[in-house]
């Protein structure tokens, strides 16, 4: 009879894997029927070896180090296709983006991968060829943001509900190799998974070394290598910015100019610099509200508040300057998607001294050109449904325009349960003789992805997770044509709640991989060609 209550218990959970999270509630259905429940009642010594194995399943988690077991799978795996489409050509895109002399190279110093905040690659990414997928994880901590090393480490600045965390990671293996624990999160007045106080924006410079805003209020330059090229986060300096940023407030993101000052942004709308040669900071203070990364042009910065776009240049004194600012409409409300009422977007830099964001018009947003020179708007295009529209992913530039992701509808891991999804949806806006016009729009679901293009091949990837009746979870790197907007292939990353982005970025790496960091790891696609 235990035998036979066993095999029932293992059927189910078979089941549940393969149909979905609804076989369990069906299995519980089940128990009303009295005959059931008597024949399913567990003795005292069933209950005492299934809590035993509870026990020591946690225990083997808990002392088993990050990044050495994969992510656990979750159910819908029969229902849910593991690939679909076929292997890509290559088509590449040809557009020039300038190096930032004291960022590392383009498409590794930060989660927007350049100065100008393209969100594209030099390089190819998979082209769908047998995709392998491989996941790494870390409990319940998220590598929001990824950089890559000179030594094609990854670095990670990641987060958990207690605090942040500085890695190198190996990118075959994808366990940390070191570690740096970074100040607590403190109170910043959002819960961790949507924190924007010093979550992401971090970049990687010319030296490998990573620089980073803690939550209390200081700029740390941490080395990611020793002197033998071993992976080692030692702090080389250290700013203070407690005298200029109060503790109601808190840094969001940092990037470097071009004469190698530090700049960053407060949540609050505070925009300064730190000369790294003689410490001295400097600080202007925007008076609005700024949940976004900004773009960098020699020594001019990009920055877009929740009520307006700037272009910030250093005075005479050293000070950060107003160059231009061009309001926005900043529409009626906060929208479902969005964790600020305003744009949702960095700013992008364009060929041709353009800049991009979208707005937070109502019933739809926009997305915005203006000219880098003046700050005038050049055109703007309306994109996706009424009422339906928001993103809170940087703008993708394809040269002569951008791709923009509709966030709508995500509010949180818990919008994305039991096979329910985002609105969804990406378009494609170019600019040309002043006037924008929208190229094409796809019907696939990004939930909170930040979406990077490969110039190398033509593709865009994307994170998304389609709507599904059977209530499964499933997660997949889409790649679709950015000339065309047609889905060309997409791979079933994993299934369940822990295969959740929640607004990391896609990282492609010169060897042909896509990694996305998730709620419990990482995760990598890489084709069968380059798979060691």
């Amino acid at each position: 009879m235990r035998f036979q209550r066993s095999l029932t218990l293992l059927g189910v959970g078979l089941l549940w894997l393969a149909l979905g999270p609804w076989v369990l509630p069906a299995a519980l259905a089940t128990l009303l029927v009295p005959r059931v429940r008597a024949w399913m009642r567990p003795t005292w010594r069933a209950v005492a070896a299934v809590a035993a194995a509870v026990l020591a399943l946690a225990g083997l988690v808990w002392l088993v180090p990050d990044g050495w077991l994969p992510i656990p799978p979750g159910p819908g795996a029969l229902v849910t296709p593991g690939y679909v489409g076929r292997p890509a050509a290559v088509r590449p895109i040809r557009m020039e983006v300038p190096q930032q002399p004291h960022l590392a190279a383009n498409g590794t110093g930060s989660v927007h991968d350049d100065a100008w905040a393209t969100d594209t690659y030099p390089w190819s990414g998979p082209l769908g060829e047998s995709p392998g997928v491989d996941t790494s994880w870390f409990g319940l901590e998220e590598c929001a943001g990824l950089a890559v090393d000179s030594h094609d480490r990854l670095v990670g600045l990641c987060g958990d509900l207690h605090g942040r965390s500085l890695h190198v990671i190996d990118p075959d293996s994808m366990n940390p190799v070191a570690t740096k624990e970074l100040p607590g999160s403190g109170d910043t007045g959002t819960g961790s998974s949507e924190d924007l106080c010093a979550g992401g924006y971090f970049f990687l410079d010319d030296r490998d070394r990573a620089v980073v805003a803690t939550t209390d209020r200081r700029v740390l330059v941490v080395a990611t290598s020793d002197a033998d090229g071993d992976p080692d986060l030692t702090t080389e300096a250290s700013y203070d910015l407690t005298s200029q940023v109060p503790d109601h407030d808190c840094l969001v993101a940092l990037m470097p100019d071009r004469d190698g000052r530090i700049w960053w942004t407060t949540q609050q709308g505070r925009v300064g610099t730190i000369d790294q040669s003689s410490g001295r900071v400097r600080v202007l203070d925007l008076g609005e509200e700024i949940a976004n990364s900004f773009a960098v042009d020699g020594n001019d910065a990009y920055v877009v508040t929740t009520h307006a776009l700037y272009r910030l240049d250093v005075g005479p004194s050293g000070r950060p300057a107003v160059t231009w600012r061009t309001a926005y409409d900043r529409g009626s409300e906060q929208k479902s998607g969005q964790l600020s009422r305003g744009s949702g977007t960095t700013p992008t830099l364009l060929p041709g001294g353009l800049v991009a964001i979208t707005d937070n018009a109502d019933p739809r947003m926009d997305v915005v050109f203006y000219r880098t020179d003046s700050g005038d708007e050049v055109c703007r295009s309306a994109v996706f449904g009424d009422d339906e529209s928001a993103t809170e992913s940087s703008l993708v530039s394809v040269g002569t325009g951008v791709i923009v992701e509709n966030n709508h509808g995500y509010g949180g891991p818990l919008s994305t349960a039991f096979g329910m999804t985002a609105d969804g949806g990406l378009a494609r806006v170019d600019v040309a003789d002043g006037d924008c016009s929208v190229r094409w729009t796809s019907d696939e679901v990004a939930p909170s992805s930040v979406p990077k293009l490969s110039r190398a091949n033509g593709l865009l990837y994307t994170y998304t997770k389609p709507h599904s009746w059977w209530g499964a979870n499933a997660w997949y790197l889409t790649a679709i044509d950015a000339r065309t907007g047609r889905s060309v292939f997409k791979v079933r990353t994993g299934l369940g709640a822990l295969m959740n982005n929640h607004h990391s970025a896609v990282t492609l790496t010169r060897d042909g991989s896509a990694y996305v960091g998730t709620v419990g790891g990482l995760v990598r696609v890489r084709d069968r060609s380059t798979q060691g």
